[in-house]
């Protein structure tokens, strides 16, 4: 059976730095991704106290004075509507490129 040299390798030179890394986990993040500005571009059912309308009548995540997302439990540096939380909060994965980035420019 012949193998076809194009396939052989599933991830190729460029994909390696969007493999998971399976050292970070939220809990020991600090919430990094929650100090980012959040657009709301989807009803997920954020609640309205949460919700910031910006100059241009857009909706987005309201964010307290120190820049930290309004939704955000201190205490437990978890989010507080996590089940309702926006659409960009659901596509960023633990570990993956996006968030190693977030995590490296703000530790």
């Amino acid at each position: 059976m012949a193998i076809d040299p194009d396939s052989a390798n599933e991830f190729k030179q460029g994909d390696i730095t969007s493999l998971p890394d399976a050292g970070v986990s939220c809990v020991t993040c600090e919430a990094c991704c929650c100090r980012l500005e959040v657009m709301l571009i989807t009803d997920t059912g954020v609640p309205d106290h949460f919700i910031d309308i910006d100059k241009w009548g857009g909706m987005r995540m309201a964010r307290l004075d120190d820049g930290w997302c309004s939704a955000l439990d201190r205490g437990t540096m978890t989010c507080m509507i996590y089940e309702r939380r926006p659409w960009i909060c659901r596509e960023l994965e633990v570990g993956e490129y996006e968030c190693i980035s977030v995590r490296a420019a703000n530790l």
